[in-house]
């Protein structure tokens, strides 16, 4: 059965919409739209539907920028070996890729390092660490990983390289009783305030724990922010820092990408870069627009124009493995959209990382030659098609266990879950699928030899990487951000991490977040509802988390036919519905439970995003059904 929804339609102001249709020649729904999404003055309008590149912050804008581009010129010009340390997922392989390019283009010698997900898990390791050193690095820069990775910095340290942490992802707070303040001794550091040193002994990867033994050495920030011994850290959020950068929120690939600027900015000496480095820049925006996009990181402000840029790079890419990668996905030539991205490529650059090594994925988006990167993109659908069938299985298991413990009853507030056997590579999808299905916090745990690997997705209003740290006294090792995070635990403290986990969810959560909400942007008559709308709120994309894709309501419509099944199975119906004198075709996309409720002559409320559809040569409006409320029930 389908799980009731809130709807939360906006507010609307008629009078108000109006006048900015006017003034921006456009529909009242768009206007509306608009306001409901904070633009007010048609300037801002204007700007919002046109993305510009002149839009994207000054680079020097994000903590310790400028420093670390300042000292990646440095190795450049006395031809320093440079190691970016990139992740296995999306965002770190198209963030490598990005700064990788960037050097190799300002005449820089440059290699790479990814992490093998199961033998190494997430982020900096000190073993890795000491053999990019042995194999002769001058410096080292991270992408997407290292902002709590304090033991391996500390071996970069010792071994007399810089290392450049350049992060997203939460840092670890010191508990205020371990904390203890010193001046600011090192010489080294352009903020000092900002950095803090911890006993070597702490844990050798970016999922630092929790417990994490504190030195009389330890320096910390106002905030108690326990941050890696380094010569640089570049993190959108660092804590001491003024004024605050205007978006937090960018990506792994994101800061790679404005750290790629700030590099070329240093390199010619002036206040832009020379014009080659300009055009590899907005080439770029197509590998920023791929880790953007799946790294489901709000798209508006300069993320939406990063993503709005680079879909269209994309399709235009003269990048071998980006070519090699949208061929493998039968998109080549076609206009490419945030949907294409996240169910079509970026599950074939994960998929190399969850089922293998990610090394090749960035070896495809880098130094493959074609031959190379179509093998390579093969053998990421190959990949893929092995990750579908791991996590279908799995994710059949998830289910019977929830079903069987009855662990999504009212009253339950968070899922989580664990087996022997469970990859851990594929674990955090089935994760997001439960998640889904049951709208709760949920935890996949893989059991394996006595130590558990596992990962999270939540649910809007509950930071997931703050409730791992509430229960850290039960892990090993944790990391994330307010959606996602991934742990590791003993398998004997699995049960006590449940139990706790479960507990703290119960008692901070408000329950009304157990009920899905449905934010619905205005009301529609089926008459308003045309192609040239549709055309119409295209213009808001690219979509993605913070900036939806449209959603209209139509009240008081009637269902003016019996409904058909569609699809395989029939889990799908096709509706025929009437308002007034007009009517309109939908699909309801797994509504099939509802089939002898939506009966001929039925009077019903329907949340619908109006679509194209075009079959044998003709175009025709469709609303795509999201949610159905009935009159009196």
């Amino acid at each position: 059965m389908r799980n009731p929804k809130r709807w939360n339609i906006a507010g609307a102001d008629a009078t108000a919409a109006e006048e900015l249709a006017g003034r921006l020649k456009t529909s009242s729904i768009l206007a509306q739209l608009l306001l409901n999404r904070g633009f007010h003055e048609a300037g801002d309008c204007q700007e919002f539907l046109r993305p510009s590149l002149k839009c994207l912050h000054d680079p020097s804008g994000i903590p310790g920028l400028a420093r670390a581009a300042e000292r990646v010129a440095r190795a450049i010009r006395e031809k320093q070996k440079i190691v970016v340390y990139g992740d296995y997922d999306v965002d770190g392989i198209t963030a490598t890729s990005i700064l990788w390019h960037a050097i190799r283009q300002l005449g820089g010698v440059v290699d790479y390092y990814i992490p093998h997900r199961l033998e190494e898990g997430y982020g900096l390791n000190s073993e890795a660490i000491g053999q990019i050193c042995n194999d002769g690095a001058g410096l080292i820069i991270t992408v997407d990983c290292g902002i709590t990775a304090v033991g391996p910095a500390l071996v970069a340290r010792e071994r007399g390289v810089d290392l450049i942490i350049t992060d997203h992802h939460e840092w670890h707070e010191a508990p205020a009783e371990d904390v203890q303040t010193r001046g600011h001794e090192d010489p080294g550091k352009e903020n000092p305030e900002t950095s803090v040193i911890a006993d070597a002994g702490a844990a050798g990867d970016d999922l630092s724990s929790s417990s994490l033994s504190v030195s009389p050495s330890l320096r910390v920030c106002a905030s108690s922010a326990i941050l890696p011994d380094c010569h640089t850290i570049v993190h959108p959020r660092l804590p001491g820092n003024s004024p605050a950068y205007p978006n937090p929120h960018l990506c792994g690939a994101g800061v790679a990408f404005k750290l790629a600027w700030g590099i070329g900015l240093a390199m010619s000496g002036a206040n832009r870069c020379d014009e080659a480095f300009r055009n590899f820049l907005v080439d770029a925006t197509a590998l920023a627009a791929l880790g953007t996009i799946a790294d489901v990181v709000p798209l508006v402000g300069e993320n939406r124009v990063l993503a709005h840029f680079g879909l269209g790079g994309l399709r235009a890419s003269k990048l071998t493995g980006i070519k090699a990668l949208i061929a493998s996905a039968n998109l080549t030539g076609q206009s490419l959209d945030s949907f294409h991205v996240g169910f079509l490529l970026a599950p074939r650059l994960n998929a190399c990382g969850r089922m293998g090594h990610a090394r090749l994925a960035v070896e495809m988006l880098t130094s493959a030659d074609e031959a190379k990167a179509i093998e390579i993109a093969n053998f990421l659908e190959q990949q893929n098609r092995a990750r579908q069938a791991v996590e279908k299985k799995i994710l059949e298991q998830a289910i019977a266990q929830v079903n069987d413990g009855n662990l999504a009853a009212d009253g339950k507030c968070a899922i989580v879950l664990g087996a022997e056997g469970w990859h851990p590579g594929v674990i955090g999808i089935v994760a997001s699928r439960i998640v889904d299905r049951f709208h709760r916090p949920a935890i996949m745990v893989g059991l394996n030899n006595g130590h558990g690997q596992g990962s999270g997705r939540s649910i809007a209003g509950f930071h997931l990487a703050h409730a791992l740290e509430a229960c850290g006294q039960y892990l090993e090792a944790y990391g994330g951000h307010e959606m996602a995070a991934g742990l590791k635990l003993q398998t004997p403290r699995f049960e006590e991490f449940r139990q706790a986990f479960c507990e703290h969810a119960d008692q901070v959560m408000n329950p009304e977040l157990l009920v899905p909400e449905l934010r619905i942007d205005c009301l529609a008559q089926i008459s308003q509802i045309t192609a040239a709308l549709v055309s119409d709120l295209a213009r808001l994309g690219p979509f993605g988390h913070a900036n939806r894709r449209p959603l209209l309501v139509c009240r008081d419509v009637t269902i003016a036919n019996p409904p058909r099944r569609v699809g395989k199975t029939g889990d799908h119906l096709q509706l025929l519905v009437r308002q007034g004198t007009q009517t309109m075709k939908c699909i309801a996309f797994s509504f099939g439970d509802q089939f002898d409720k939506l009966k001929a002559g039925t009077t019903i409320d329907l949340a619908v995003e109006p679509v194209l559809n075009s079959y044998n040569g003709r175009t025709s409006v469709e609303l795509e059904v999201k949610d159905v409320q009935y009159r009196g029930g």
